[in-house]
């Protein structure tokens, strides 16, 4: 495995085009900056290592620790706290939908000795759970698990920053938009006053839970705002709303296009043979050859992304099964679900003018709940 760094350019044809790569962190004559102008396949060499670094950090954070890991933690924690009836719980059940059985069905076939990652991945399992360890240490989920602040935080929430080329952004602070001002409306509805949410003591349990340690039976989450003691609705609301947004639209967009990156092994390798480059030599066609997946491993992984990209659940506002029923709060629901017709629209129109129209936050496309 490598640990790079990378230079990248918007260009007028707005694409992001990378134009140095250093595959370690600690410069050196057997680190050399590798720049377009070097000969053609070891420039490509030089991407194929940076790229198989940035896919292992999407499968083992951006995907499986960030949403499905993070969310089971959260949904055990609500089912543990909160009763059934619970008007919190009716909000979060349908978004914790098989979460559990896709998780328990990943133990046994994907994230395993043995197992699918294992085979197919550079770093393995033990490199995978090694990345997750070391992510909990920093991940918040009042920063990278809230998309306005992570983009903040990153200096590219502005739209004029990679304008017509962020699809993930301008599409999910949409979609991010329109979850919490539902999560805004139902919170209200049902804590009037501070008082009433200070008085919930199932609610304030919950928080306790989500930011006690895990060395205590918690489940870790670090970024809680309030620190788990809800005093405000505002903290409320954050919380909530970065549930909701990581269990649908966040996992969509790690999720459901893999098959589209990972199918082509030049484009996004999850496993290479041999060493990375360590001088800018003229590399042979047959070296880049070597270094991809040999058949049967490229099979494998262009199998379990296929299947991976599959939606299992309703589209994001229709839920399979009604547990919010009070009437006020369905109207909440159904404003919902027409604000998300709106942001389909505005996103269907978008893509009418992108080159390669991005289809993976259209409200139809997302689904409620981490189901696959």
């Amino acid at each position: 495995m490598t640990c790079p760094l990378a230079l990248f350019y918007f260009n007028d044809a707005k694409r992001l085009m990378p134009i140095a790569i250093q595959l370690f962190q600690t410069k050196g004559l057997s680190n050399p900056v590798f720049l377009p102008s070097d000969p053609e396949y070891t420039w490509m060499l030089a991407k194929l290592w940076y790229n198989l670094a940035d896919s292992t950090y999407h499968q083992a954070l951006t995907h499986l620790n960030f949403t499905h890991l993070m969310m089971e933690g959260i949904s055990v924690s609500t089912k543990r706290q909160l009763a059934l009836q619970h008007p919190i719980m009716k909000l979060l059940n349908p978004h914790f939908l098989y979460l559990m059985a896709i998780d328990s069905l990943a133990l046994v076939s994907l994230i395993k000795p043995g197992g699918i990652i294992d085979k197919i991945s550079n770093a393995g399992i033990e490199g995978v759970f090694h990345i997750m360890g070391k992510s909990m240490e920093c991940w918040r989920l009042d920063l990278h698990g809230t998309l306005p602040d992570n983009l903040k935080s990153r200096g590219v929430f502005d739209q004029s920053v990679l304008n017509g080329a962020y699809h993930v952004r301008d599409d999910g602070l949409l979609l991010y938009g329109a979850i919490k001002s539902y999560v805004e409306k139902y919170v209200l509805l049902y804590y009037s006053s501070e008082s009433s949410l200070a008085a919930d003591y199932e609610l304030q349990n919950w928080g306790a839970e989500l930011v006690k340690s895990r060395d205590d039976g918690g489940v870790g989450i670090l970024g809680v705002p309030g620190n788990g003691n809800f005093k405000t609705t505002e903290q409320l609301v954050i919380t909530l709303t970065a549930i909701i947004y990581t269990c649908s639209a966040g996992h969509a967009t790690a999720n459901f296009e893999q098959y589209d990156e990972y199918g082509a092994p030049f484009n996004y390798p999850f496993h290479l043979s041999g060493n990375p480059p360590t001088d800018k030599s003229p590399v042979a066609l047959e070296t880049i050859l070597n270094a991809i997946a040999k058949r049967e491993m490229l099979l494998e992984t262009m199998s379990i992304t296929k299947v991976l990209s599959d939606k299992a659940t309703d589209s994001l506002g229709h839920f399979e099964k009604q547990f919010i029923v009070d009437p006020h709060a369905v109207q909440i629901v159904e404003e919902f679900r027409q604000k998300l017709q709106e942001v389909g629209k505005t996103i269907d129109e978008r893509n009418q003018k992108r080159e390669y129209p991005y289809e993976w936050l259209r409200p139809q496309t997302v689904p409620n709940a981490i189901s696959i």
